[in-house]
Parts: structure tokens; C-alpha cells; sequence
């Protein structure tokens, strides 16, 4: 998604050159930032407010790089859905929006603004905080594994289709690049396999799921568990917690993926107990307004 390379807001004492836009709210975050709304807030230093912010990330006229935090969020959803759908839309938030103006990204960008130096850190001053970087995915940890977790969840057509075509789930690595070990990963049918039985004696699949249905009892933080929309009336279920992610369709079955576990995607089979899991889990979520 790119914004409009001309629509300057304001951040820090002059424009920015927006280059895109993310939201931070509850039901929407950069996954990669934190399991919940709260991290990912925590992980920019802002104090997460129950209607969210909109994070508009640009260059100023000296090319250096600026993530402008407003607080008008409606502008901002606006602005990514008409630049999915491939419409112009310059973003240009009232100043009276600003909320905070950070130095650097907190995500990895591979565009830049026209006629400006290669995007670089603004020179800040010793008792400002150090500028934004994103977290670093080059390794297995939890940002990769949340990553890898999202995308499942945007892919999951592609995704189910490996495992009912095979029977088997290939290892994948979280990019969605093949790993290296030719291996593959049996896969239970669905109905055919009880809760957390993907995997024969995995306990680690066996404490997610159980972490996963006390969440059900006591709410996580916000953006733990999220609900967002999926074909006929099934919904898409994200589901985050130490060490582990999961993603599911509330009428179909699960993937795991765990920091303990490099690269790997566990398919959970429905089985009898899953569904009111799923079930339950989508009750608690938050979901997009």
C-alpha cells in the first residue's frame, strides 16, 4: 500500500512525505509489534486508548524517516481502504490530530519519497527517545512467528488447500518460503482427530490450546484474541500468548505456531472439543468496527 508522495503532515517541525499508514487499535495492529494491543502500543512508548491511533509513516524534506501518531483513526482506515483498492487518497491529518511525531519506523518499508536523501534516522537529541526500528525478523523468534501466523491468516485458502489436496502440511518457514528439510508434516482429517491431537504426544500443542480456553474464562489483554471476517458465516479467529500463535476459521480447523518450534506449522485436527473452543474464543474478540 502506498499513500499519496506529495500529502505533507505534520511531524516534528516540518512536512512529511507520506508513504503509507497503519492502524493501531485493538482489532487492528501491526502483529508484528507485540501479542496484544497493549505491547504493540507499549513497544512505541503510547498509552493504548480504547478508540486507538492511526500511524501515518513518511520522510521530511531532508529524507529522514517519521512515523506521525494522530488520533483521528477514522481518516486513516479510510485512507488503507481506498489505497487497497487501488484509488488515489492524499492523507493529510489536521495538526490538530498529532498526537506524537517519533522518529524512525517501527516497520520495515521497502519504498521511498521522490526527490528527498535515501530514507536515514533523524538526528535527535540526547534526551529524546532513539528512533523506531522494526523488530528484527532475519531470526525464528516471536516477531517472525506472528508474522508467519498473519500470514496464514490472509492466505488460508492456499493454506487448507496443502493439507486437504496431500493430506500433509509441508514445513514452511514463516516468509512462506519452503524449509530447508524436505520432511512433511502429517495432518489429521477434520472430525478424526481429538483437540490438540495433530501432532501425537506434542505437548507443547496440548498448553497452547489449554492456555487458549482459559482465555475464556479470563479475558487477555486486548488484541490477544482477535475476530475478523471470513467466507459465508464463519469468522477468522487470531488467537496470540507466550510463545505461541494460532489461527483458525471458526467452522474448520486450526494452525499452530510456536517460538519452541522454528519454522513450523502445526495443523490441529476439529475434532469433537475445537469447535466450542473456536467458538468461545470468537465471543471474547474484538473485531474491526
Amino acid at each position: 500500500m502506498a499513500g499519496s508522495d506529495d500529502a505533507p503532515v505534520a511531524a516534528a517541525d516540518e512536512a512529511l512525505y507520506v508513504l503509507t499508514a497503519v492502524l493501531l487499535t485493538p482489532a487492528q495492529y501491526p502483529s508484528v509489534l507485540g501479542d496484544d494491543y497493549p505491547a504493540a502500543c507499549a513497544a512505541l512508548g503510547l498509552t493504548p486508548l480504547a478508540d486507538g491511533y492511526g500511524l501515518v509513516l513518511g520522510q521530511d524534506g531532508h529524507g529522514a524517516r517519521w512515523t506521525a501518531v494522530i488520533d483521528d483513526v477514522s481518516l486513516v482506515a479510510v485512507a488503507i481502504a481506498s489505497w487497497d483498492c487501488g484509488m488515489e487518497y492524499e492523507l493529510s491529518p489536521d495538526e490538530r490530530t498529532l498526537v506524537a511525531a517519533l522518529p524512525g519506523w517501527p516497520l520495515a518499508l521497502a519504498v521511498a519519497a521522490p526527490d528527498v536523501p535515501a530514507p536515514h534516522d533523524p538526528a535527535t537529541e540526547a534526551t529524546q527517545p532513539p528512533p523506531l526500528t522494526p523488530p528484527d525478523t532475519s531470526t525464528w523468534g516471536p516477531a517472525q512467528r506472528r508474522l508467519g501466523a498473519d500470514e496464514i491468516a490472509l492466505q488460508w485458502a492456499e493454506w487448507r488447500d496443502r493439507l486437504d489436496d496431500a493430506d500433509v502440511l509441508p514445513k514452511k518457514q514463516a516468509s512462506g518460503t519452503e524449509a530447508p528439510a524436505p520432511e512433511a508434516e502429517a495432518a489429521p482429517e477434520p472430525g478424526t482427530e481429538a483437540e490438540g491431537t495433530a501432532k501425537p504426544g506434542h505437548r507443547a500443542v496440548r498448553q497452547v490450546l489449554a492456555q487458549a480456553r482459559a482465555y475464556i474464562d479470563a479475558p487477555p489483554p486486548l488484541g490477544r484474541v482477535r475476530s475478523s471476517f471470513a467466507p459465508g458465516d464463519a469468522r477468522t479467529l487470531r488467537a496470540d500468548g507466550p510463545g505461541w500463535s494460532l489461527v483458525a476459521r471458526t467452522d474448520d480447523i486450526a494452525f499452530i505456531l510456536l517460538d519452541t518450534e522454528p519454522g513450523e506449522v502445526i495443523p490441529v485436527g476439529r475434532g469433537p472439543e475445537l469447535p466450542g473452543l473456536l467458538e468461545g474464543l470468537d465471543k471474547i474478540a474484538v473485531r474491526p468496527l
